[in-house]
């Protein structure tokens, strides 16, 4: 759980309001990081195919027995809904290569991806996901340490939602709408 104390400090930090970080708190996690005392993830079969040459790992030669998670081209098949499946999804993963499986997951409230952790200020990606594990409001820390990390402060503090969408969620962000949602979702926080 997140206090309105925490998000004001952490709003006061990035030096944005408080509605324009709930926005994304919205978008990505429903406001929801944690389920059952585990970080809601989203595991990402275009990413651990790149994670895994990155390696060394030829992911081709895993096709076979998992092709359903892995593959070389997002949107290619649709995700699983449930953090069951996600979760089952990352461990079949770890059991190819942890680090590479790890870093494939979009983490906690902010969802922020696991090859993402030095930006956080983790200092390795197993180091990130234990914090994870600490609950909502050290996802917040976490984000705000990410979003200073990688310049998107400004965005926030001009609610420049198209500018954000791109930093964050990557250039194909218009496909899910996704910096419409972060309007959508602030100007219903502001009302």
């Amino acid at each position: 759980m997140i206090t309105e104390q925490q998000y004001s400090d952490a709003a006061k930090e990035i030096g944005c309001e408080v509605a324009a970080i709930k926005a994304v708190d919205s978008v990505e996690s429903n406001g929801n990081g944690m389920i059952a005392g585990k970080p809601v993830i989203l595991f990402e079969p275009h990413i651990f195919w790149k994670e895994l040459r990155t390696v060394g790992i030829d992911p081709n030669k895993h096709i076979v027995t998992h092709g359903d998670m892995l593959y070389p081209v997002w949107g290619s098949k649709p995700y699983p809904k449930g953090q069951t499946e996600q979760w089952e999804r990352l461990d079949r993963a770890v059991k190819i290569h942890r680090e590479a499986a790890l870093r494939s997951c979009s983490w906690g409230r902010y969802q922020i991806m696991g090859f993402n952790h030095k930006a956080t200020g983790a200092s390795t990606v197993q180091n990130f996901v234990n914090l994870m594990y600490k609950g909502d409001s050290v996802h917040l820390d976490l984000f705000v340490n990410y979003i200073q990390n990688v310049y998107l402060d400004d965005e926030l503090q001009n609610k420049d939602w198209k500018g954000f969408a791109r930093g964050y969620n990557g250039a194909a962000y218009t496909k899910n709408k996704y910096d419409i949602k972060l309007q959508l979702a602030y100007n219903k926080l502001k009302t």
